[in-house]
Parts: C-alpha cells; sequence; structure tokens
C-alpha cells in the first residue's frame, strides 16, 4: 500500500468515527452502571476488579494504539500496558505486587510465559489481538500460594 493510502484510510476512519460519536455516542452513566453491577453482584470475589487508569473510556472507539489497566483483587494488584508493535501485534508489560511464581497470558488455546523481574516486572512480546486474561501463581505475605486470575480483556 501507498501512503496515500494509509491517509486516505485514516480519513475514512475518522469520519466514520465521528459518525458514530454522533449517532450512537458511549452513555454518559455507563461507567458507573457497570461498576454498580460488579458491586450488586459481589463479582470481587471470583474476579478482579478492571481499572481503565490512563485514557478515557470513549478511547475505545478511539485512535489508541496503548491501554493501561489495573487489576486488583483487594491484596494483590497488576498494573499491564498493552502497546500495538508495528508488525500489528502486542507487547504487554506487567508489574504485580506480590511475589509471583508463575505468570501466564491465556489468549483461547494459545499461552504465553513470562519470569518476573526485579520489583515484578514482566513482559510479554508478539501478542495476537484479541480477548486475553493474565492468570498468576502468587505467594501472599503469610506465605500461602493462591491463584490471582484478571477477567478477560483486549489486547
Amino acid at each position: 500500500m501507498e501512503i496515500e493510502d494509509f491517509a486516505a484510510d485514516a480519513a475514512l476512519f475518522a469520519r466514520m468515527r465521528r459518525m458514530w460519536e454522533d449517532v450512537d455516542p458511549v452513555p454518559a452513566d455507563l461507567v458507573d452502571q457497570m461498576v454498580a453491577a460488579v458491586a450488586v453482584e459481589d463479582l470481587s470475589r471470583e474476579y478482579a476488579l478492571l481499572t481503565l487508569v490512563e485514557g478515557t473510556f470513549a478511547a475505545v472507539r478511539g485512535e489508541s494504539d496503548t491501554a493501561t489497566l489495573q487489576f486488583s483483587d483487594g491484596t494483590t494488584s497488576v498494573l499491564l500496558h498493552v502497546t500495538a508493535t508495528e508488525g500489528g501485534d502486542r507487547r504487554v508489560d506487567g508489574w504485580v505486587d506480590a511475589t509471583a511464581l508463575a505468570i501466564r497470558l491465556i489468549q483461547g488455546d494459545r499461552e504465553w510465559s513470562a519470569e518476573p523481574g526485579e520489583h515484578g516486572r514482566f513482559a510479554f512480546d508478539e501478542v495476537t489481538p484479541g480477548v486475553a486474561r493474565l492468570r498468576l501463581v502468587v505467594r501472599d505475605a503469610d506465605g500461602a500460594m493462591r491463584d490471582f486470575q484478571t477477567p478477560q480483556f483486549e489486547v
């Protein structure tokens, strides 16, 4: 493809995005409704709470090539930074505040493993775009091992 083709595509997508923002805007109370629904169902016992840390919720429909996500179950917190690569894959950089014994990113039948580095840092390269889930085995302050699993999220 020529550079002009990319520019034309980008302009077309920008016009489409503006049209959808006018025709079907993101409801102003969507975030509050979702937080209330999770609280009512008390899903925090089964899943960690997903929080968008950087950017806006409307950016889901935008041109953003990065996302920063935070997951916490009240004891363990994980911060993820998802970045699009030039090849169309994703790089996922993460940090966990607990002692992680195993870290896996699961996407359908595919799985990536990472070793935690200093200060709980880990990364996954060449992740296919799509829905994924992070699973960790962590050691609590009292020495007990437990499973930490995030809800599914888009990479």
